[in-house]
């Protein structure tokens, strides 16, 4: 059987924002999300409102090990002990945390990072330059003290962009083809694979090897066809296999990924090597 990382998964339990509460805005947000991206049952996330339904949906996608990302920002915090807890319920859980530098200040961010891997076991860090306020670019000098820190720690940063980025200007990957530049060493992560901006996200990964794409559910999205391309041709080792449950259903999104038309041998690194790889994680 193949085996399969997920490296952006969450419960819908976890907060209202992924669905939690069918009575808020986030629950409406989270089924009209589900319908952009092509699920077939755009409220299916009910069935992750516990700790055993998350565990099913898990097992019925044949996922072995889930990527639970955390938050930091000023309008969405998922703390990081919150996700150390979750983490801590299974052994199939690997757990990223997230800091956020520009609201926290230099050295409680990064006594907090160093907790999250040191203490939590966590095993990159998340942060979100463009949901940040102010908004600052991946490059800005204030982040540099992250990036720094993740390297002296041996830890991928994650960063997350996207269409949900408030302001486009913030969305575009010329910075993070800047900041791999600036920190060859710095291993890359960019959930949402820098969609819609496919080329140029692509031509910055073909540059510079440090860059790896997890376009997640926006892989199934007009355009997004030149990942699978990429990754068929020279990016088959930076391209990583994302859900973004609870955004889109998780077996539906196997299958699909499964079918978009992968080299056997790329498949194989796209679902799980490569992210086994940069976590160090085992399957």
């Amino acid at each position: 059987m193949q085996k399969i990382i997920d490296m952006r998964s969450r419960p819908a339990f976890l907060h209202d924002f992924f669905g939690a509460n069918p009575d808020s805005a986030g629950y409406q947000t989270a089924k009209w999300l589900n319908q952009r991206v092509g699920s077939k049952e755009p409220e299916h996330f009910r069935r992750s409102y516990t700790l055993e339904g998350y565990l099913a949906e898990i097992a019925q996608a044949g996922v072995d090990k889930a990527v639970i990302v955390g938050r930091e920002t000023p309008g969405l915090t998922i703390d990081n002990d919150t996700i150390a807890d979750l983490v801590a319920s299974s052994g199939q859980f690997v757990g990223i945390g997230s800091v956020d530098i520009l609201s926290r200040g230099e050295d409680n961010a990064i006594a907090e990072l160093v907790r999250a891997v040191k203490q939590l076991g966590f095993k990159a860090i998340n942060i979100e330059p463009g949901f940040a306020e102010p908004p600052v670019q991946a490059d800005d000098p204030a982040l540099f003290p992250v990036y720094e820190a993740c390297i002296g720690l041996d830890v991928p940063v994650c960063l997350m962009s996207g269409p949900t980025t408030p302001n486009f200007a913030y969305a575009h990957p010329n910075a993070v083809a800047r900041l791999a530049r600036r920190y060859p060493l710095l291993k890359i992560i960019c959930f949402h694979g820098y969609y819609p901006f496919v080329n140029e996200v692509i031509g910055a990964a073909f540059r510079y090897a440090n860059i790896y794409l997890v376009p997640d559910m926006y892989i199934f999205q007009p355009g997004s066809a030149l990942y699978v391309e990429a990754a068929n041709a020279f990016l088959g080792e930076q391209l990583l296999f994302g859900s973004s449950y609870p955004f889109r259903d998780m077996k539906q999104t196997v299958d699909d990924f499964a079918a978009l038309g992968f080299k056997d041998a790329v498949l194989d690194k796209v679902f799980y090597q490569n992210a086994g790889q940069l976590l160090k994680i085992a399957v």
